[in-house]
């Protein structure tokens, strides 16, 4: 629970720290109040954030994607390797957990800013609510692509790209969120040009992850299902209505994709993490075992950290073009 005083203080001393700071250094400064939208909350910034936490693995890529390490105060939940091109940076950045950071943790950063790529991690027992941090003017912006009922209108890409775009305008940083959405768009293209380049029907069955042996695949409206949808190549648990859904096997044997993905999540360590783990069950599986694309060893892996919204989800779409090409579906 959260302590109204004492966070109270620790927001005083974020904004004591952002008053000191070199202007040199915040390519926002001078800029007017910037307002955006963030998952049924309005946030309005007089001042771009110095002292940004992230949550999470995905939503600190995302930042140093743009630039962004010196205006964060510290990091958590690191689930995998950090890519090479941000490794520099991330090293700067203080990791307050390497799992899920606690209100205590949040609280001594001072932040002026918390960045979750998921809504579930504002509850109670970890950063604390929205709501709470929203009472002690702590601002708190979740990726838009896990609040698709606030955003009907886009896909998840769509939505990813509306979170590059607000970072841009929140941190002060518009022409690098350009530069990234701009450079991500060229692969969405890409896909298409897969699509249209298809005369069959393919479909996918994307495993992301094991546990006590039952597989949870991609369901209905999250990104591997945009993906699908941009490749041409059908979600087999589309019509499933929640992101990553439990499975039996035999349910995945009864909807005998094309081609099956599997994300590699080696570096999060649980059982049935890794790819090779996650194929070999299937070829152990006296019924996954027959299915031709078992057989046929049409099986592509990707890295399981870019199955979720991410800054690294462009590349796994382009992964996943490429591996269709070279399968020849």
């Amino acid at each position: 629970m959260f302590h109204r005083a004492r966070l109270g203080c620790a927001l005083a001393a974020a904004v004591a720290v952002a008053s000191c700071a070199a202007p040199v250094n915040d390519p926002a400064a001078g800029q007017a109040a910037v307002t955006v939208s963030s998952c049924g909350q309005q946030l309005r910034f007089e001042h771009s954030p110095r002292r940004a936490v992230t949550l999470e693995q995905s939503s600190t890529e995302t930042l140093l994607a743009l630039g962004l390490g010196e205006r964060m105060a510290g990091t958590a939940y690191r689930a995998g390797k950090i890519l090479p091109e941000y490794q520099a940076a991330y090293d700067k950045i203080p990791v307050l957990n390497p799992k899920a950071l606690s209100g205590e943790q949040l609280r001594a950063a001072a932040p002026d800013l918390v960045v979750s790529s998921f809504a579930s991690n504002f509850t109670k027992d970890k950063a604390g609510t929205r709501a709470e941090l929203q009472a002690l003017g702590l601002p708190s912006y979740v990726s838009a692509v896990d609040c698709p009922e606030h955003e009907p209108g886009l896909t998840p890409f769509e939505r990813l790209f509306r979170d590059y775009e607000n970072y841009g305008k929140v941190f002060g940083v518009t022409d690098r969120a350009a530069a990234l959405t701009a450079k991500q768009r060229e692969v969405v293209q890409q896909a298409g040009a897969v699509r249209a380049g298809r005369s069959g029907k393919p479909t996918v069955v994307y495993v992301y992850s094991v546990f006590k042996g039952l597989p949870y695949v991609a369901g209905h409206n999250g990104m591997p299902s945009d993906m699908s949808r941009l490749l041409g190549a059908a979600n087999a648990f589309d019509d499933v209505n929640e992101e990553w859904p439990e499975m039996s096997w035999e349910e995945i044997a009864k909807r005998d994709p094309t081609v099956i993905v599997v994300g590699d999540l080696s570096d999060r360590g649980a059982p049935g993490d890794s790819a090779a783990e996650k194929i070999r069950m299937m070829r152990e599986h006296p019924v996954v075992s027959q299915l031709s694309a078992v057989r046929q060893n049409r099986i592509i892996e990707v890295p399981g950290i870019e199955l979720d919204p991410t800054v690294r989800s462009a590349n796994t779409l382009r992964l996943l073009g490429e591996g269709l090409k070279a399968l020849g579906v």
